[in-house]
């Protein structure tokens, strides 16, 4: 299993542990709600699951044929549309505890670039990376080995909805991190550079005008741009 640092991104991210003489996956779906902030402390599990695996097919062969593929159901609630559910799921990688000799190889972050929110949506279709012969590259004038960290509000969740608040994707290779909340739109040409945190009050629209150029701002209404 190839597994990579954990950055403040990745606290959701599966680890895995030795547990009864066996190396095995734990998710956070199975973390007790009081260990939940031990589970995400990037200190105590500072690798995590990237879901790329690399199996021996004669081994799992034997497995399948002597039926010992014992897969343990996760219940995970979630809400969806505004409903609690209740998400039963298996995790692929938590077969490693089943095979004898498993390992964790831990691999650079250039292995592992998620696609799971549009924070992560942003972060690809950004100039930090590029597209050349089928693979995606990352930007060489970053200096941070680290992305930045993102957080959208609520409004960008929806890809269609994180696709009309941009004219075009924000500069964002000498971004640190970047925090928007409310209803907050982005001209084109826009440079994010440093720490840079956008709240658009409740009921109110702001816009960040064509080629705006922000380091290390704290936005709260039209003046602060």
């Amino acid at each position: 299993m190839e597994v990579t640092p954990k950055t403040l991104a990745d606290v959701k991210g599966g680890t895995l542990i030795s547990y009864e003489g066996r190396v095995q996956l734990l998710e956070i779906a199975q973390v007790p709600d009081q260990h939940v902030n031990e589970f995400k402390s990037i200190e105590k599990f500072k690798i995590f699951n990237t879901n790329n695996l690399w199996l021996n097919l004669k081994a799992v062969k034997r497995l399948v044929d002597a039926n010992s593929l014992k897969m343990e159901i996760i219940p995970n609630p979630k809400e969806v549309d505004g409903v609690k559910v209740l998400q039963l799921e298996t995790a692929a990688g938590a077969a490693i505890r089943f095979f004898d000799h498993a390992i964790g190889i831990n691999v650079p972050r250039s292995r592992f670039l998620p696609v799971k929110a549009t924070s992560d949506l942003l972060l690809v279709q950004s100039d930090l990376y590029t597209l050349v012969d089928g693979f995606v590259t990352r930007n060489k004038e970053r200096t941070n080995p680290a992305n930045p960290s993102i957080e959208l509000g609520p409004e960008f969740k929806k890809v269609g909805n994180f696709l009309t608040h941009f004219k075009s994707i924000p500069s964002i290779v000498e971004l640190d991190s970047l925090k928007v909340s409310g209803d907050v739109w982005f001209g084109s040409n826009v440079v994010l550079k440093g720490n840079v945190s956008i709240t658009a009050k409740e009921g109110t629209k702001l816009e960040i005008p064509d080629g705006a150029v922000l380091e290390n701002k704290v936005i709260n209404g039209p003046g602060d741009i």
